[in-house]
């Protein structure tokens, strides 16, 4: 019989015994320190405040500026203002954004009670009945690859847009997202952030239903620029005034605004849509200010989209204000 097999039934047991011991600790031990991770902290520090709130009704399109909004899990919402819950589709029903169609961000929304009115150059207003969007059928439209649900507009605000951002009558159709919570997993590309979970994905959204920036991050990038950028050329729902240290921001794991309090679940990588100027449509000619972020704020686990700014998952609903104080956790 071979030396290294034990017939003492005793010792099997003793050590097998030791051995679920052993896992059993380490595996408590771990499932412990993820719940103290996942836990908000109980020691916060001031950093700064909120200097600005933006919404943007329209995925790819123009924001509104808010002084107060209600921190939801699809998302900052003002009555029947919620982010990126509307969106630009092919009549086959794929998404568009202004990386392909730069003039999506002239199309300016702004809200009268229960409609929602587009301006956008050379076109008269149009208004849409938000309303009315939540008792219709819904359709099936994709975005990056997922498929959700999504209500017509309409065939006016569809010839609108069409005529806006093609010259056509046809071409382009506006959708609504009419659920309350996220219902797309998170995307493939993401699946390695361990903080990020589908609960945190919003409805139209790329990546997850809030983005902060803080001010001296762009400040910091605007020493390296021939042409100053301001922060809408990012596209954030929360910046910060306050913190003197550039991109310190991307070491919060935990913030807190007011009494609302987010997850930072992932850093915010950065494609060619910065490159296109907010007011003018214009794409920048020297690539900027992509090119320059590339050439400095490049991490391992963002692949080729250097970063700026983090994505926030909310863990304490509530509502938030201008002027807020921002807190990160200890």
């Amino acid at each position: 019989m071979s030396k290294f097999f034990c017939t003492d039934n005793s010792k099997v047991t003793l050590g097998v015994a030791v051995g679920v011991g052993v896992v059993a600790a380490v595996t408590a031990g771990y499932l412990y320190k993820k719940k103290l991770e996942n836990s908000p902290p109980k020691k916060w520090r001031r950093v700064g405040e909120l200097s600005d709130l933006m919404i943007y009704p329209i995925k790819s399109c123009g924001p509104i500026r808010a002084n107060e909004v209600d921190c939801t899990i699809l998302g900052p919402q003002d009555g029947h203002l919620r982010d990126r819950v509307f969106m630009i589709i092919t009549p086959e029903g794929q998404f568009i954004t202004g990386r392909s169609h730069p003039k999506c961000v002239q199309i300016q929304p702004r809200f009268d009670g229960d409609k929602m009115i587009l301006s956008a150059p050379g076109m008269l207003d149009i208004e849409v009945d938000v309303k009315r969007l939540y008792d219709q059928k819904p359709i099936r439209a994709v975005v990056w690859g997922q498929a959700v649900d999504a209500v017509e507009c309409g065939e006016e605000v569809a010839r609108w847009i069409s005529r806006f951002l093609v010259s056509e009558d046809i071409g382009m159709r506006l959708v609504f997202y009419p659920n309350a919570l996220p219902t797309r997993d998170v995307r493939e590309k993401n699946k390695g952030f361990p903080d990020l979970t589908k609960i945190d994905s919003g409805a139209l959204h790329d990546a997850t239903s809030f983005m902060m920036m803080n001010e001296a991050s762009v400040a910091e990038l605007n020493t390296r620029l021939k042409d100053a950028v301001t922060p809408l050329q990012f596209r954030p729902n929360f910046l910060v005034k306050g913190p003197t240290t550039p991109f310190e921001e991307d070491h919060w794991k935990w913030v807190k605004v007011g009494n609302v309090i987010f997850r930072n679940v992932k850093l915010c990588g950065r494609c060619i849509f910065t490159n296109i100027n907010p007011e003018t449509a214009q794409r920048n000619p020297d690539f900027q200010p992509l090119k320059t972020l590339k050439s400095y704020r490049m991490v391992p686990d963002a692949g080729d989209s250097p970063i700026l700014g983090i994505h926030l998952g909310v863990r304490v609903p509530g509502k938030i204000a201008l002027g807020d104080a921002v807190y990160v956790g200890e």
